[in-house]
């Protein structure tokens, strides 16, 4: 509209540069040419509040436009997870074991052996709490042999240049397994019999403990916690203790008798890459002034050295543990004949390589070769003339097998377990566990 209003005026004015003399015989176009001019007053007033309202609205857009450019950008929202990650972390593992004896087929099973599910919650940069719930053997009822616990509850603070401290139920620094035991961090399918009958799997205390690194690879964690309890000990043929010593008496922070605590401490360096080698002391008493027992003044303490070696495809590790109960003689005594006696001695160690045989892709073929040599009763303490016991013999177990890796989270194992001493014990085993 705007256009065509501008084209008669165009119109008007040039009619109106005509001479008047010219048109004084033209009374009609004369009227004509005025009217023209009214209107074309009339398009002069219409044209001008035109340009008016489009400065008005220019104006408007360059305020609104300035406003546009002057606010702040709008900022993404929070977002949920932190720097650091987020607060709260689901772990878990979990294997799945078949186990088939040479000797006897129809021994043969299969078995949930443990589902674990963990959780992590930060609650700050420095502050967190680190809780593990275990099931073992599928089945947890009072007419099964499954059960359920409490593998770790502590509360974690750093507090600076590596140094940090935890409180609660947390398992003992102790050899290469008790801290890293998931399906997917050692080879075969079972755990090794040192790491768990002479060092047992898995060794958790409640108390106080301090760790720290420094920067020349060395790292050192010490603590006071609750100990074994002595009391425990069953001298009957029904008894834990030939499987494992320490295994038949600790208390896993079940209403743990706290009269005698006990001490830790380890060490472990890391100042070559791909070499760590370490080793652990724990010691305390273990009779809590225990109403009518015999030993109270017993003490039990277990020491390991360890290291291990990664060079290229090879992994190569080595264990020693060895562990001593005093004031055994007394126990004994009130239990001659008794076919379970108290061990004042008990000890072991292992040899283990193997080798990253294939990688393709995601899978990570290892076999490896293990040899360990254990006795849960090595010696035990003299006793009166007449009654005295003979120590156990050496077992020594070979494994063969392989470990593999489907990436990092899942693993496929297989080994074939050979008994020197007591070659029932002979089976083949498969398992696949997994870890996140």
């Amino acid at each position: 509209m705007m256009s065509k209003n501008l084209i008669a005026a165009a119109l008007a004015a040039a009619f109106l540069a005509v001479p008047l003399p010219a048109l004084a015989g033209e009374p009609e176009l004369l009227q004509r040419i005025e009217k023209m001019a009214a209107e074309l007053e009339q398009l002069k007033s219409e044209l001008k509040a035109s340009v008016k309202k489009t400065d008005i609205v220019e104006q408007r857009q360059q305020a609104l436009t300035a406003q546009v450019a002057a606010a702040p950008a709008p900022q993404a929202a929070a977002p949920v997870v932190s720097a650091a990650g987020p607060a709260t972390v689901f772990t878990g593992y979990g294997e799945i074991n078949y186990n088939r004896p040479s000797k006897d087929a129809s021994a043969a099973q299969s078995d949930v052996r443990r589902a674990v599910i963990g959780i992590q919650h930060r609650f700050d940069e420095k502050t967190k709490v680190v809780a593990e719930f275990e099931w073992e053997h599928a089945v947890v009822s009072a007419d099964d042999k499954g059960e359920s616990e409490v593998e770790q509850l502590y509360v974690e603070r750093e507090f600076g240049n590596g140094l940090r401290g935890k409180a609660g139920l947390f398992l003992m620094p102790v050899g290469l397994l008790n801290t890293n035991h998931e399906p997917t961090a050692y080879y075969g399918v079972e755990r090794n019999f040192v790491e768990t009958a002479i060092i047992p799997s898995t060794w958790r205390e409640v108390g106080l403990g301090l760790s720290g690194e420094f920067a020349n690879g060395l790292s050192w964690d010490a603590g006071v916690t609750t100990g074994f309890d002595l009391s425990k000990w069953q001298s009957g043929a029904d008894g834990e203790g030939r499987e494992s010593p320490l295994g038949s008496i600790h208390q896993e922070g079940q209403l743990a008798k706290s009269r005698d605590l006990s001490m830790h401490g380890a060490l472990n360096w890391r100042g070559v890459p791909g070499l760590l080698l370490g080793g652990s002391v724990f010691t305390g008493k273990a009779g809590h002034k225990t109403e009518g027992f015999a030993a109270n003044d017993a003490r039990i303490t277990l020491f390991d050295l360890h290291g291990r070696y990664t060079p290229g495809h090879w992994d190569l590790s080595a264990l020693y543990a060895r562990g001593q109960i005093s004031h055994t003689d007394a126990i004994n005594e009130t239990n001659v004949g008794a076919p379970n006696p108290l061990p004042s001695v008990f000890a072991g160690w292992y040899l283990q390589a193997a080798y990253q045989l294939l990688k393709a892709g995601d899978y990570t073929l290892s076999p490896f070769l293990r040899y360990e040599q254990y006795n849960t009763a090595k010696s035990y303490a003299a006793v009166p003339q007449g009654l005295g016991i003979a120590a156990g013999a050496d077992e020594k177990v070979t494994t063969i097998g392989a470990n593999l890796k489907l990436g990092e989270g899942v693993v496929l194992k297989a080994d074939y377990q050979k008994f020197r001493e007591d070659n029932t014990r002979d089976r083949l085993n498969l398992g696949v566990g997994f870890s996140y």
